[in-house]
């Protein structure tokens, strides 16, 4: 096997995993409550469906080349689960970051 065909199976096991992100983003977003994210301070449900969405279309168009789409799309997915996703678990009461003494 050549080193160019490991590199390409590589990039496309590493664009397969970042959909996989994008598809866990977007599930995520889909199972909550509307309110939920007014509540915690982070813009509407629609909107963040429509990044997560067009993230995941972006992530089917990268398969098999990463490129800038693909950044773009991993990236998105990232801060929903990054930033969003923390702040409806804590408004929905789900915990999340519990250490021995609480939240940290």
């Amino acid at each position: 096997m050549s080193f160019g065909t490991l590199q390409s199976y590589i990039e496309l096991l590493l664009t397969l995993v970042a959909l996989g992100v994008e598809l866990y983003a977007v599930v995520d977003c889909l199972r909550r409550r509307p309110d939920a994210f007014t509540a915690a301070g982070k813009r509407t449900k629609g909107f963040w469906l429509a990044v997560t969405g067009v993230a995941v279309l972006f992530g089917v168009v990268a398969v098999g080349g990463l490129g800038i789409i693909g950044i773009i799309a991993v990236i998105a997915a990232g801060v929903y689960l990054a930033d969003v996703k923390p702040a409806l678990d804590q408004v929905m009461g789900r915990g999340g970051q519990q250490g021995p003494y609480g939240p940290w």
